[in-house]
C-alpha cells in the first residue's frame, strides 16, 4: 500500500495513519505529529501546531487570487502597495456582504 505525503511530511489526514519504521529511533516530523494526535487528540494537535491558522491563511490567499487575480499590474512599489490595499478593501467588503449575522437564541 502506498501513501501519499506532502513534501514536508507534516500533513496527517488519515484516521488509520501508521508511524514509520524508524519512529522509535529517529522519528520524522510526521511521526511526532501522529504521536501528539494519539496522546492528545486531533483538535489539540491542530491548536498546538498552528494548523488552523495556516489553513485560514492559505484559504485567504487562494480567495484573493481567485477574485482579484494572481498578478499585480503596477510596476512601481508605491503603486503596488496601493493596488494591494485597494484589492484587500474590496475583498473584505465582498466578504462582509456575504457573511451572515448570527444571533444567539439560548
Amino acid at each position: 500500500m502506498t501513501r501519499s505525503r506532502t513534501p514536508s511530511g507534516a500533513s496527517v489526514h488519515q484516521a488509520h495513519a501508521v508511524l514509520s519504521e524508524t519512529a522509535a529511533t529517529t522519528p520524522t516530523q510526521r511521526d511526532c505529529h501522529l504521536q501528539v494526535i494519539t496522546e492528545h487528540g486531533r483538535m489539540a494537535w491542530q491548536k498546538a501546531s498552528g494548523y488552523n491558522r495556516r489553513a485560514r491563511a492559505e484559504a485567504a490567499i487562494s480567495r484573493y487570487k481567485r477574485v482579484i487575480g494572481d498578478a499585480l499590474r503596477s510596476r512601481a512599489d508605491q503603486r503596488r502597495a496601493t493596488e494591494v490595499a485597494i484589492a484587500v478593501c474590496v475583498l473584505n467588503r465582498m466578504l462582509a456582504l456575504g457573511r451572515p449575522n448570527y444571533v444567539r437564541i439560548a
